[in-house]
């Protein structure tokens, strides 16, 4: 996703994109959108803007309009000419240990901090992708301004928001009748809020893709809530929860609870840090003309 590369469709047998593989299928929504995007920024400047550029612009407009701090972004990326599907059916699941999501997050240059960071919008934990829905609109002076909203979809990306959006009940359902194979519920997880998820994901196979906020406090914010849950029991995902349990975590969920700028603050500089991942530049790859094919 950092050179644009989920963007890209499949051409009969000789090209496989990620749209297909289990974290995107079905999943994530809006690409005729950002299509549309495209077209008007070509017919603007053509061959200047790239794909993946939108999208990183995208995704700080996004969280700004729903809460988040302002970060500056360096602009220039170009977009790549492959995908990897192999890659984006290894994304990391709301199943997998810590020491997992860790070693994810490490292999990609990211710290301990910015697993616990990016966890509170953009964590490689949920099931969820909050999906950048851009509209494109043209001023006075014949800029083109990218407005980003967030639409839930049912399954992450690589990395959901877990301050905005929803999980299908089959993602933690396990903590409310057989956490760890015991048949019982996970004692860690806040009594009323136990209840509630039992009435709404009832032990039955019809429940499993039914929708529940990561953040039933304040749903629709970009917020510190996410942390506040935690520290009361209260965080949905297992995967979530053990971040307030961990002695390499437990420390920072307290502080961005009680700080919500800090918290902020932090999040910006971690979204700055993972967009400079696996960046094109220079003569590397392209300008994407549409941003569903390579040129």
């Amino acid at each position: 996703g950092c050179d644009a590369s989920i963007l890209l469709d499949d051409i009969d047998s000789t090209f496989v994109g990620e749209k297909t593989a289990r974290a995107n299928q079905n999943s994530v929504r809006g690409y005729e959108v950002i299509d549309k995007i495209k077209v008007n920024v070509e017919k603007a400047c053509p061959s200047t803007v790239s794909c993946t550029d939108i999208l990183t612009l995208a995704a700080r407009e996004a969280a700004n309009i729903a809460g988040a701090s302002y970060w500056m972004v360096p602009l220039g990326r170009r977009d790549g000419r492959t995908a990897n599907k192999t890659a984006a059916n290894e994304l990391p699941s709301p199943f997998e240990s810590l020491d997992n999501i860790i070693a994810k997050f490490n292999a990609k240059g990211l710290d301990t901090k910015d697993v616990v960071v990016l966890s509170g919008m953009l964590s490689f934990n949920a099931i969820i992708i909050n999906l950048l829905i851009i509209l494109c609109f043209k001023n006075k002076n014949n800029l083109f301004i990218a407005t980003a909203f967030m639409l839930n979809s049912s399954y992450m990306l690589n990395t959901g928001a877990h301050t905005i959006g929803f999980a299908q009940c089959f993602t933690f359902k396990q903590r409310l009748f057989n956490f760890g194979g015991s048949r019982k519920p996970d004692p860690d997880l806040e009594a009323s809020l136990l209840k509630g998820l039992q009435t709404v994901c009832p032990d039955q196979v019809d429940s499993d893709t039914t929708l529940v906020p990561l953040d039933s406090v304040t749903t629709n914010r970009f917020d510190n809530s996410y942390y506040r849950n935690l520290v009361n029991s209260s965080g949905l995902l297992q995967s979530d929860h053990v971040l307030s349990t961990d002695n390499r975590t437990a420390s920072m969920v307290l502080s961005y609870s009680r700080y919500p700028y800090l918290f902020l603050k932090d999040f910006g500089a971690s979204m700055v840090k993972m967009a400079n991942i696996g960046v094109l530049t220079g003569q590397d790859g392209e300008i994407r003309k549409n941003c569903k094919v390579v040129n």
